[in-house]
């Protein structure tokens, strides 16, 4: 059944075209006018709009603008009098799908709806498969190859690893909470690999990356029109993880409203989409992840106590990297192999000296944090081993809280900055051998922007007369 909107001044006619099309099982909305036309699809979208196109004072070629503004894919037919065939022709030229010519019979009314309701239901079905297509093209392109993929050899990861082996093929719902970086949607992707579910798809979504209103979209999916810009159905995530695992990270970032929703489809495995009323059964494994503790969350009111027991079913830790020992040397040869192949280089390892600064240093930013410094010691060093002053000055500190200690004494905090940024300055441009454009390239910064610092700190050469706009 679609919903149809009949826009027409004249009762008759209007009345008329309504009881037609009701015949057919159609929900009919009728409206005296173009204002009051717009006014009602603005309220709710219509399947299939049908206007006059000689009203006043708001006609339907405004009628069918403002339909295409509120829905580029809305689909308007234009009822026209025989004397105004030129001006139908134009609607179709704005968009119109099709244009019926007064007097028509109640057969070729309902022809040309029931021709446009199957061109509307086309496009809605190549709209879902274009959403699964992706969903598969994403799934296929993805590293999903297992416990494997996870590097560690430490006592800590061994027994995450036990974890995810005897967890794996159950369908139990698992939490893994760890500090931003620790791996644990590797973890999510090996539960996956090794479950019963490991042909389906492994569909991930970062809850703390959108606003309640698009999250509930993304999770559940929407309705055609449901709100503006929905210009098509949307399946959710959870659709499309229908027999596979959902991987929901940042779990702790969720509203309260969404979290009830969330908890029915745990409970019922059962949603509706936004804006929808057909109930939708999913089969799906959740594994959340986050780096808060959902239990302080729980006990001051933040956090639902029931839905952090349906996610909670079984409970896994990762360990930072500072507490996995040698397993930093480990990952920073792996990073060194993979990311050296990328580059197009041959890169052998690290000098004694660099792995003492990897093994001592805390990373407070974890695995993804070290992934970056090998990385930028690739950039770098000259050779095919890398060397400790290849590697991020900070890794030279004990930690970071040293590199920024505070001052002895009352020092204002833009003067300290301003210090802190000459002394890099200096050392780019020592790297540099000297050369401005260089410099300027390690620092990230255009030539200009390296200049004007150059001028502010009293470093730049008078006798230098490269021009300060020069770009890197």
């Amino acid at each position: 059944m679609a919903r149809i909107l009949i826009i027409d001044d004249n009762e008759t006619m209007r009345e008329g075209m309504a009881l037609t099309l009701a015949k057919l099982g159609h929900e009919i909305v009728t409206a005296p006018g173009g204002e009051a036309g717009i006014a009602a699809y603005e309220k709710k979208r219509a399947d299939f709009v049908v206007t006059d196109l000689k009203m006043e004072p708001v006609d339907g070629v405004e009628v069918l603008r403002r339909v295409k503004e509120l829905d580029p894919a809305g689909m308007v037919m234009v009822v026209t009098a025989f004397g105004t065939i030129e001006t139908a022709v134009e609607a179709m030229k704005l968009g119109a799908f099709d244009f019926l010519t007064k007097p028509f019979t109640p057969e070729v009314l309902r022809e040309k709806v029931k021709k446009a309701l199957e061109v509307a239901s086309m496009r809605e079905e190549c709209g879902r498969l274009q959403d699964e297509n992706h969903a598969l093209r994403q799934h296929a392109g993805e590293d999903l190859s297992s416990i494997e993929a996870i590097v560690g050899e430490s006592p800590v990861m061994e027994e995450v690893f036990k974890a995810i082996r005897k967890v794996a093929p159950t369908d139990a719902s698992v939490h893994v909470h760890g500090e931003s970086g620790t791996g644990k949607e590797l973890v999510a992707k090996a539960i996956h690999a090794l479950s019963t579910r490991a042909d389906g798809p492994f569909i991930k979504v970062n809850c703390g990356a959108l606003t309640e209103t698009l999250l509930e979209s993304e999770l559940f999916g929407h309705e055609k029109g449901s709100f503006t810009g929905a210009v098509k159905r949307k399946l959710g995530r959870f659709e499309l993880a229908h027999g596979g695992t959902i991987f929901l990270d940042e779990i702790g970032d969720i509203t309260p409203s969404l979290q009830l929703k969330l908890l029915r489809v745990l409970q019922e495995h059962e949603f509706e989409r936004v804006g929808g009323e057909k109930t939708i059964q999913v089969d799906v494994r959740v594994v959340s992840a986050t780096n808060k503790k959902l239990q302080d969350e729980v006990e001051r009111g933040a956090f639902r106590e029931d839905l952090f027991y349906r996610l909670h079913v079984v409970p896994m830790t990762l360990p930072a990297l500072r507490e996995r020992g040698d397993d930093v040397l480990l990952l920073a040869r792996t990073f060194c192999e993979a990311i050296g192949k990328r580059m197009g280089r041959e890169a052998r390892g690290f000098t004694a000296e660099a792995e003492g600064l990897l093994r001592r240093y805390p990373w407070p930013g974890n695995v993804r944090e070290l992934e970056n410094a090998v990385e930028q010691a690739l950039v770098f060093a000259e050779g095919d081993t890398i060397e400790a002053d290849n590697l991020p000055a900070y890794l030279s500190q004990k930690s970071r809280t040293e590199l920024f200690a505070l001052p002895s004494r009352s020092v204002p905090l833009p003067q300290i900055l301003d210090d802190l940024e000459r002394q890099l300055i200096l050392q780019a441009y020592e790297k540099a051998g000297g050369v401005k454009t260089e410099t300027a390239r390690l620092l990230g910064v255009k030539t200009s922007a390296l200049y004007y610092k150059l001028d502010k700190y009293g470093l730049r050469d008078p006798d230098d007369s490269e021009p300060p706009d020069a770009e890197a």
